[in-house]
């Protein structure tokens, strides 16, 4: 998931509120702490009181990762855990305007603790492994969240021709009934509108549910879903969800290994990097964890096995796509979001498993293993190549300074044992100008900021090494900490902060030809944003409004009377005062991300290539 912070905001007035004020000597009532000030909340209420702690993000929509999308995750989670458990392999969903309706053909909840798992923490079945032995929700919470933040939430359960509904606002009971339904059969049916209150101007995007019913398909080969009638099915697994991301790209065919609890598939491309998907118990996990990580380690003792060798981890995983996915009783996770794995206990026997299914993939496939073999040969060739450039990159770097030029770093790293690095973000701006009312008033601790000197390179087409070469580019490369190993990435988050010209928009695209060639699993990892900053001020003496799109400046004409309208072109023409407010709470961040990481090829060499016909073309037929 993305991190806590990135929802989108309105440009709405806001007004500092007024002071109470306080004699010298006393204590603001607003600070007095006693009795009066112990509150206890209901489950209920803390979760609508403090909702990012359940669901994350909350947002707009917009983002694969909002809120919304989290809400319809838990409903459809439920009925996967029961296909895994062979009870139902059909799951209808429907989406009309913000309803959500969702229809699976399990077991259906019992009828005597319908309300009961909707609605009260800590209740359901999957504590007991007699009944669920592969669950993502294991906490109890999904659910009910969802009933707590939905302003109309419906559920029914059919089991064995009777039925049992529930109907709830806001989380609390409406109305309930119950009675005999000899034409239903078996299963659950929920129906939920997303509260208002909490998502302020949502829209579900049709192509980010695709997405991710796309991945349950894959990840339950059997398993048939329906969304607003198109069918979403697998019959080869993992396979396919690898196939749909690399396509023809791949060097050899792809390695697929299914197994009881563990099942994986990999092959290599001419991209640069690692690229992986992991998953457990059909839970992306974003930032991979201890099976990914065995995973990785599997691969590469199965092919020295193989191969009698004893080639280096690196050169044998350049330029490796590859997903995982395993079934777990009791797993371990870091949040409530479920992004990274922490179970030790299964290292050793994912790392076995992996290893012998490669070596016996490899006795079987001799052609693929000869193709193999070339790749990892001609991988540790260009990084023998690529060494010899880092170290003359790094000696010029010492002659010119001891610290990395352009740098504002901040105090927290991603990395650092003080827990709160994966809040760090560093802003990759455009020249000093643009930097410096950041500078004056970002967070020191959390937030660093790196300037660059010009536009950047056009690197599409060249050479890792050519990077190395090119100061700014390697500068850049040192202060994100990537220049010898991406695993030493030094931020949570990169931030791409440019100006709203024509200028600012190509270095933007330079950055991002920039990540996307050379360090696509940053991108895929959901590292890599762009800063959103307000195009226009519409203010008067009375009150201020920040408009990002020219039709929010158009509503804020028409309501605020004798107004003056500044066009922000550059962000050094906003100042620090003002500034502040966008790289704090209001900040407004786009993820970057990739649809499918076959495309990226093709994309770059449309946009960035050396096709000056077809792109003009483009460019005439498309202007606004």
């Amino acid at each position: 998931m993305a991190p806590a912070g990135t929802e989108k905001r309105t440009g709405k007035t806001r007004k500092s509120p007024k002071k109470a004020p306080v004699k010298k000597g006393s204590s603001s009532p607003a600070h007095e702490y006693d009795e009066s000030k112990i509150k206890t909340l209901s489950s209920l209420e803390h979760i609508r009181l403090r909702t990012g702690m359940y669901i994350g993000r909350l947002g707009d929509g917009s983002n694969l990762d909002d809120g919304i999308y989290v809400l319809l995750k838990e409903v459809v989670d439920n009925s996967i855990d029961e296909f895994i458990m062979n009870h139902g392999n059909k799951i209808v969903i429907e989406i009309k305007g913000s309803r959500v309706k969702v229809r699976d053909y399990g077991r259906g909840i019992p009828l005597g603790k319908v309300i009961e798992c909707v609605s009260i923490i800590n209740t359901g079945a999957k504590y007991n492994d007699d009944v669920f032995q592969f669950s993502v929700g294991l906490n109890g919470v999904g659910t009910k969240a969802v009933n707590a933040l939905s302003s109309l939430f419906r559920v029914v359960s059919f089991r064995e021709g009777r039925y049992f509904e529930g109907v709830f606002s806001r989380g609390v009971l409406k109305s309930k009934k119950e009675g005999p339904t000899a034409k239903e059969p078996n299963g659950t049916y929920v129906e939920f509108e997303p509260d208002e209150e909490i998502f302020e101007n949502f829209t579900f995007n049709p192509e980010y549910v695709e997405q991710r019913l796309w991945n349950y398909a894959y990840l339950n080969a059997g398993l048939t879903l329906y969304f607003n009638k198109q069918k979403f099915e697998s019959k080869r697994g993992l396979y396919d969800l690898l196939f749909s991301e690399v396509g023809n790209t791949t060097i050899y065919d792809i390695c697929h290994y299914k197994g009881n609890y563990l099942e994986f598939a990999f092959t290599h491309t001419a991209n640069y990097g690692e690229t992986y998907f992991s998953f457990v118990n059909g839970q992306y996990t974003s930032d991979g964890g201890t099976h990914q990580a065995a995973f990785r380690e599997g691969i590469l003792k199965g092919v020295n096995e193989y191969f009698k060798k004893n080639y280096a981890g690196q050169d044998v995983r350049e330029g490796i796509a590859g997903v995982v996915s395993v079934k777990l009783k009791s797993p371990v996770f870091e949040s409530q979001t479920k992004n990274n794995l922490g179970n030790t206990e299964i290292r050793s026997d994912i790392v076995s498993e992996v290893k012998s299914a490669v070596v016996d993939f490899l006795h079987r496939n001799h052609g693929t293993a000869k193709r193999l073999e070339e790749k990892i040969v001609n991988n540790e060739k260009l990084r023998k190549e690529l060494n010899t450039v880092r170290k003359e990159a790094k000696e010029a770097a010492k002659k010119i300074a001891l610290k990395i030029p352009n740098l504002k770093d901040c105090k927290y790293h991603l990395f650092d044992s003080n827990g709160r690095g994966e809040l760090s973000t560093i802003f990759i701006t455009e020249g000093q100008s643009a930097s410096g009312s950041m500078v004056s008033c970002r967070d020191v601790y959390t937030q660093a900021i790196f300037s660059l000197r010009g536009k950047p390179q056009n690197v599409y087409g060249r050479k890792k090494t050519d990077i190395y070469k090119n100061e700014e580019l390697y500068n850049m490369m040192m202060a994100l900490g990537i220049e010898n190993d991406i695993e030493n990435l030094r931020y949570g988050r990169i931030v791409i902060a440019t100006d709203a010209d024509y200028d600012g928009y190509h270095i933007r695209n330079l950055l991002l030809t920039f990540f996307l060639n050379y360090f696509e699993e940053l991108v895929v990892a959901g590292r890599l944003y762009i800063l959103e900053t307000p195009l226009f001020r519409v203010r008067n003496k009375k009150e201020t409004r920040y408009c990002y799109t020219n039709k929010e400046r158009d509503h804020a004409l028409q309501e605020i009377r004798g107004p003056e309208i500044t066009r922000f072109k550059g962000l050094g023409e906003i100042s620090p005062k003002e500034f502040g407010q966008f790289i704090g709470e209001d900040i407004r961040l786009i993820e970057v991300n990739i649809r499918s990481i076959k495309y990226i090829r093709e994309t770059l060499d449309f946009y960035m290539g050396k096709n000056t016909p077809k792109r003009r073309d483009f460019i005439m037929e498309n202007l606004v």
